[in-house]
């Protein structure tokens, strides 16, 4: 985008929406004990108390509208273990796609039947363990389906199982039935040990409209499954359930006047998260459930039917329920007019950075413990780099603006960075130990996540 005259030169502010253990933590004592234990280096915060009100609020969304069904947290979202033992309640389960996913939630108690199996191509060592806790598997291809009976077959087991479905806007997607296999898929089912339970899908974006008028036409292959002798009483409609990272004046002003020379070198990302969305989280559940589906709304379709529905929330579940911070290691001016800020870590903590686009939200500066007074100013801004050797690692292209000169031992924390951002990317590049995930707990305790419950739970 080419700058004109009415474009301002320096990017605004785009301050996150935060829950407030995030701001209070940002002000108290423990997050130096945090970065001291740590040993200097990056670390990753996450709360779950807040993913709990999260699930709650979804949970509740169907309850009040009269809908059976269960919200299953898309682990895929972000690796901790500290989330799961808040899915082992009523109407919650856990979404996973690989053999040590689905350890992970079995090791903190989350029965079988309360785990959904996704992923396309299944090994054969998923499938056989799913069937041994009697998971619910989302069946992707023919091919996938003859294998599973297969398995289940030798083993004497019985698969639960959906048939996922190729979206009738998105012909070419690799994953799902098309319409015609599908048939074919549901007559084939009465010939193998499986229990077809109904169908799922995935859609890309946000909006709460799509979801709301498949799963209706759904409705109708759940009537012709039974037909054919099937129990066929539930719907998954996937992820995609929206977050808000910043506010809506924000993001509009942000978009509409964004250009090139709001970022290092130039670089402004052709594509971005819409890091401003309405609704969100149980809003938009709500949302789909209310939506006129040919003179009815969806949740009375469903309730018409006797159908449950699914949901598989990723980032919407862990939604203001984490924060990264990376230590300074130092400053120095740019050849543009803002500053180049290096801090410990690597830029793979920040994923869309790998994406070839951009984690936008500001990060706020945190002052170390006894730094020297200095006049701040809201006209500093800086870009943000990793330590590694790579030119491209780079956190933040863009110059943001700060309070002050970053000076080493300070830290800049990178806010709401649970769903995706703080592991989908991370390696041990250079050797590096991956930045650990630190557990807020109540009453001001802190401990690390580890892959099993604590003697508290």
């Amino acid at each position: 985008m080419v700058l004109t005259r009415s474009a301002p030169a320096h990017s605004p502010p785009l301050p996150a929406i935060e829950r407030p253990w995030a701001a209070e933590l940002r002000a108290a004592p423990a997050l130096w004990d945090i970065a001291r234990a740590v040993g200097g280096g990056p670390f990753h915060v996450i709360h779950p108390a807040t993913f709990a009100d999260n699930l709650t609020g979804m949970i509740s969304a169907l309850a009040d509208a009269d809908v059976r069904g269960t919200v299953y947290y898309g682990k895929k979202a972000n690796k901790a273990a500290a989330w799961l033992p808040e899915c082992a309640r009523p109407s919650a389960g856990v979404d996973v796609a690989s053999v040590p996913e689905l350890v992970q939630a079995l090791g903190n108690g989350i029965r079988g039947e309360d785990i959904g199996v996704t992923g396309a191509a299944k090994p054969d060592g998923l499938m056989w363990l799913s069937l041994r806790h009697g998971c619910l598997l989302a069946i992707d291809a023919a091919d996938e389906l003859e294998r599973l009976g297969a398995v289940a077959r030798t083993h004497g087991e019985t698969a639960r199982i959906l048939l996922r479905v190729r979206p009738p806007s998105a012909p070419s997607s690799r994953f799902g039935f098309a319409p015609d296999d599908l048939a074919a898929a549901m007559r084939r089912c009465r010939e193998l040990p499986v229990e077809l339970l109904g169908f799922s899908f995935h859609l890309d974006g946000y909006a709460p409209a799509p979801r709301a008028e498949l799963a209706a036409a759904l409705i109708d292959a759940c009537a012709d499954a039974r037909a054919l002798g099937h129990r066929a009483d539930r719907i998954s409609i996937g992820g995609g359930i929206a977050c808000s990272y910043v506010s809506r004046d924000a993001w509009e002003r942000f978009e509409q006047d964004r250009h090139d020379g709001w970022f290092h070198a130039g670089r402004n990302p052709a594509k971005t998260y819409p890091y401003h969305q309405a609704p969100t989280g149980a809003a938009m559940v709500a949302a789909i459930l209310e939506h006129d589906c040919g003179g009815a709304t969806l949740a009375h379709r469903l309730r018409e039917a006797g159908v449950s529905l699914l949901l598989e929330p990723g980032r919407a579940l862990v939604d203001g329920a984490g924060f990264s911070a990376f230590p300074v290691l130092g400053c120095k001016p740019s050849d543009g007019d803002h500053l180049l800020t290096t801090v410990a870590g690597l830029s793979m903590s920040l994923s869309e950075q790998w994406k070839g686009s951009e984690y936008l939200p500001d990060p706020v500066l945190v002052r170390a413990p006894g730094s020297p007074p200095e006049a701040e100013s809201a006209g500093v801004r800086t870009a943000i780099a990793g330590s590694s050797c790579m030119e491209y690692d780079v956190l933040t292209w863009r110059a943001v603006p700060v309070p002050g000169v970053p000076r080493r031992g300070d830290l800049l924390i990178y806010p709401n960075t649970a769903g995706y951002q703080m592991d989908k990317n991370e390696s041990g590049f250079h050797q590096l130990p991956l930045p650990p995930k630190v557990v807020i707990e109540g009453g001001g305790r802190w401990r690390l996540d580890t892959d099993h419950p604590t003697q508290e739970i």
